[in-house]
């Protein structure tokens, strides 16, 4: 029980981190919450200022969804999980596409993303003093 109580708490400060940074509303979800806590690399134990920035696909991201969190979602709306969420964060600079393969083509399987170093440094300081 401990662990569901932990995953809601981090799901709310991730919803409160979206909130902070202004992202449009449209982003303010549940599905764009996990996302920003995949690719920070946290779990409900984790603390914030031992945020990752892992490079991670978008079946990964929904992997840890499911492992972290308890959040199941069908693989046919990873479409849905890129084009909805994802998509959004790379044009608003909070995430890096294929960082490791800039050329990598847009509809390769192969994509990648990765948590940019600004949305890293401010994260590491939710719940402090200095947020």
């Amino acid at each position: 029980m401990a662990k569901r109580t932990q995953g809601a708490r981090r799901l709310a400060e991730a919803l409160a981190i979206l909130k902070a940074l202004s992202v449009p509303r449209e982003q303010q979800n549940e599905r764009s919450a996990l996302v920003l806590l995949a690719l920070l690399g946290m779990t409900p134990a984790k603390q914030w200022r031992s945020a990752e920035t892992p490079l991670l696909g978008i079946t990964e991201m929904m992997d840890l969804f499911r492992d972290h969190f308890g959040k199941r979602y069908a693989p046919n709306s990873r479409e849905t999980v890129r084009r909805f969420t994802v998509h959004q964060f790379v044009q608003m600079g909070l995430v890096v596409a294929n960082p490791d393969d800039p050329g990598r083509p847009v509809n390769s399987p192969d994509n990648r993303y990765q948590a940019a170093p600004a949305l890293l440094k401010l994260a590491r300081t939710y719940g402090s003093r200095r947020w």
